[in-house]
């Protein structure tokens, strides 16, 4: 078992243990990455680390709104590493909206990875370095093995983004597509919002999609308020073309993915496919997939039930020798 607060003491131990520790452990920086976007990034070391783990957030995500999940971490012996994938949270944006969900191809976050790795993980490293995903963040570090496997020991998916709700058919999902891209050249514009999508809204917490915890959606919530500059909007066309093309590749090559998986799907969640995320497990050649039931999407902001038994999984899982040991 390992020590995490609960939702009840979550509000004064933010204040007096996760900021200190924030303030005083983490490190953070930047670096440019390709096309001269700036990259934003954190990491801190405990005293005797044993394991390292590369963070790879979701969509809209800051590393502002890891503290929680990085403080757990680092009191188990993690090194832990983590950054801001381009067009969100502290990172550079690339286009003349800050709000816009952008990317040209999912490559770009693949690429700020590796160079990540290359310059601040493997000089900071400790013991053997495993990967931990949510939504997004998944569909990057899937990525991210395919184009350096030797690199990590395991990967843990939270929620991963191995396919988007609704799930459309293909002709469908292909129409829509390029009708938004047609619509953006019609306008003159780089890129714009997908239809329905828009700038970032806070969402009450009686109607969000996210977690079921009051308390770690309000902190998540003060943390984008407190801090504008890292509000993100709705997704554009081309990012969710690039999605798309990314999607289709980890499927395509999911046997590829040789290192020992764990997959946490959320029971109900409502942003990614959880039938996608099914067939990958089937055709990894090493995981182990667990159903947390009833679990809204964020896993790692969810309320105790749910948030607790992932939390053990996943520690007990990248620090055991092998996938054989985990719950």
């Amino acid at each position: 078992m390992i020590a995490l607060f609960s939702e009840d003491e979550l509000i004064s131990r933010f204040e007096d243990q996760i900021e200190p520790f924030w303030d005083t452990a983490v490190t953070t920086g930047q670096f440019i990455g390709k096309h001269d976007v700036p990259v934003h990034y954190a990491w801190c070391v405990p005293e005797h680390a044993t394991h390292s783990v590369l963070i790879s957030s979701g969509r809209i995500e800051s590393l502002l709104k890891y503290k929680e999940v990085m403080y757990d971490l680092y009191r188990q012996g993690f090194a832990v590493f983590i950054l801001d994938h381009r067009g969100q949270g502290l990172s550079g944006r690339m286009t003349d909206n800050p709000h816009h969900g952008y990317v040209v191809s999912f490559t770009d976050y693949v690429d700020d990875m590796l160079t990540f790795c290359t310059r601040i993980v493997h000089p900071n490293q400790h013991g053997r370095l495993s990967l931990l995903c949510h939504s997004m963040g998944s569909a990057i570090g899937a990525l991210v093995i395919l184009r350096q496997p030797d690199w990590f020991h395991k990967a843990v998916f939270c929620s991963p983004m191995f396919g988007i709700r609704p799930a459309l058919p293909t002709p469908v999902a292909k129409g829509l597509l390029w009708l938004g891209k047609r619509r953006d050249t019609r306008a003159g514009v780089v890129t714009d919002y997908f239809f329905g999508q828009q700038d970032y809204q806070a969402i009450p917490f009686a109607t969000n999609k996210l977690t079921h915890s009051r308390v770690r959606y309000q902190l998540f919530r003060q943390v984008y308020a407190a801090q504008p500059d890292i509000q993100l909007g709705g997704v554009t066309t081309d990012w969710l073309a690039a999605a798309h093309e990314a999607m289709a590749v980890i499927e395509q090559q999911a046997p590829q993915l040789n290192l020992p998986c764990l997959i946490f799907s959320a029971g109900a969640d409502k942003v990614v496919d959880n039938r996608a995320q099914a067939r990958i497990a089937r055709h990894l050649p090493d995981c182990h997939w667990v159903v947390i039931d009833g679990a809204a999407h964020e896993l790692l902001i969810e309320a105790d039930e749910y948030r607790t038994p992932v939390m053990q999984q996943l520690c007990a899982f990248m620090q055991a020798d092998t996938h054989k040991t985990c719950p």
